[in-house]
């Protein structure tokens, strides 16, 4: 067997393949003589046919058969005798055998891209914060809003109050899809609607009717109603003010703080700490992964990045799915940039692991899955199901891994804290 190898574009290589004829003929000789066993042709009796005889009635079939079964086994041996990382599988070309009786074909493939990682510098910024005493009253205020009720009131419309209304809107002087309903609850400032539409209903009253003239966003999302002027007509059915409940042992019970609102405030402060905690680390690892992301760019094959595309696009109709927006196609095209990035990472952070042979820490592993136990009611049985799922542990120690490469890019970088709020990460995020 004789290879050839030629470079394309990129990862692209030309495989050129010869097969001995006499192997072939070998291997076609050995079949005929098995079909000889059991084929039936008219004057002779199984077995007895002559080898003349079969090349002329199953010779044709045989070699395909045969030729076919070669380029499997040869291309595996082709690519190890040639050192090749092929990635997907190959476009094969079956060439006409030749006078000589050589047969032949090309194998064309991408190959894995060498990487070579670039020395890693940069900076990263490691955010600093605490949960504050003012975070935690923010937080009840939150939960107090949840459970808030609506009284109806006699007096104008102010900020913060909810109005039940009906409205319809025009453009160019007529209606548009969407743009009418009848006993909406809106809350003013809630900012749902168009900018301009929810103040300009504060100082209404019940029964009160208005026009408002906007205009919509440049960039909204209904194309050709983008910068559009629109006239709205409003009517206000009803005022409501938003009534909060007392912040009292009942208000606590009610989010499972059964030694009343101290109780209530120390579990909210722990919770708190553990997503300061999560937060900081995810904006880490995002300035991390950038780095290695901007210093490695290489050369994808592009068997790769599709196949990471049309995960992303699985991945993103379940979603879309299990959100009740039903089915349809995504664009190839929405993933593209975020196919290279992942398969990049994979690649080079991959090679980062090899290169410094990285393992997987156990001990952080199992303090992982501790943590994650502890919000359980019984932590010993989630931990026991963790080690007894292959999939489950796996996925735990993937983030492990993922955790020591942040912190092996942290030892590489320069890090600078900066100081910030719990508040301020919050809306980052």
């Amino acid at each position: 067997m004789q290879v050839s190898v030629e470079s394309g574009e990129g990862l692209e290589r030309r495989l050129t393949v010869e097969l001995p004829a006499e192997q072939v003929e070998v291997e076609v000789t050995k079949r005929l003589k098995q079909i000889g066993r059991t084929a039936k042709l008219d004057g002779f009796r199984p077995g007895k046919v002559p080898m003349n005889m079969l090349r002329r009635n199953y010779g044709g079939q045989v070699l395909q058969e045969v030729y076919g079964h070669m380029i499997e086994t040869s291309y595996q041996e082709a690519i190890q005798q040639e050192k090749l990382h092929p990635v997907g599988r190959p476009k094969i070309e079956p060439k006409e055998a030749t006078e000589e009786g050589l047969f032949s074909y090309v194998a064309t493939l991408e190959i894995m891209p060498e990487v070579e990682l670039t020395k890693l510098e940069g900076e990263i910024k490691r955010p600093v914060a605490e949960v504050g005493d003012q975070d935690i009253e923010a937080m009840i205020e939150k939960l107090r809003k949840q459970k808030a009720t609506w009284n109806s009131v006699e007096r104008a419309a102010e900020e913060g109050d909810q109005v039940k209304i009906n409205f319809s809107g025009m453009v160019d002087g007529e209606a548009f899809e969407g743009g009418s309903a009848e006993g909406v609850d809106l809350v003013l400032g809630s900012k749902r609607m168009i900018d301009g539409f929810e103040s300009g209903l504060v100082g209404m009253v019940k029964e009160e009717k208005r026009s408002i003239d906007l205009k919509f966003p440049d960039d909204y999302q209904v194309e050709e109603l983008a910068g559009k002027p629109v006239k709205f007509e409003v009517e206000v059915n009803e005022v409501s003010e938003e009534i909060l409940p007392s912040l009292n042992d009942e208000f606590a019970k009610d989010f499972g703080a059964d030694g009343g609102v101290d109780k209530l405030k120390t579990d909210i402060r722990e919770n708190m700490e553990r997503e300061l905690d999560q937060r900081i680390k995810s904006k880490i690892k995002s300035q991390a992964m950038d780095l290695i992301y901007q210093l490695n760019q290489i050369d994808l094959p592009n068997a790769l990045i599709e196949e990471e595309i049309e995960a992303l696009r699985k991945q993103t109709r379940e979603e879309m799915g299990q959100q009740g927006a039903g089915s349809f196609e995504l664009p190839h095209e929405m993933f593209e940039e975020q196919a290279k990035r992942r398969v990049t990472l994979g690649l080079v952070i991959g090679e980062i692991i090899k290169q410094n042979d990285i393992q997987v820490d156990n001990d952080r592993v199992r303090k992982t899955i501790e943590e994650f136990a502890a919000s359980y009611e019984q932590p010993e049985e989630v931990v026991k199901y963790y080690y007894g799922n292959q999939q489950q542990l796996a996925s735990v120690q993937n983030v492990v891994l993922e955790d020591q490469i942040v912190d092996w890019v942290m030892d590489q970088a320069t890090v600078s804290d900066e100081q910030t709020t719990f508040a301020a990460l919050t809306e980052q995020s």
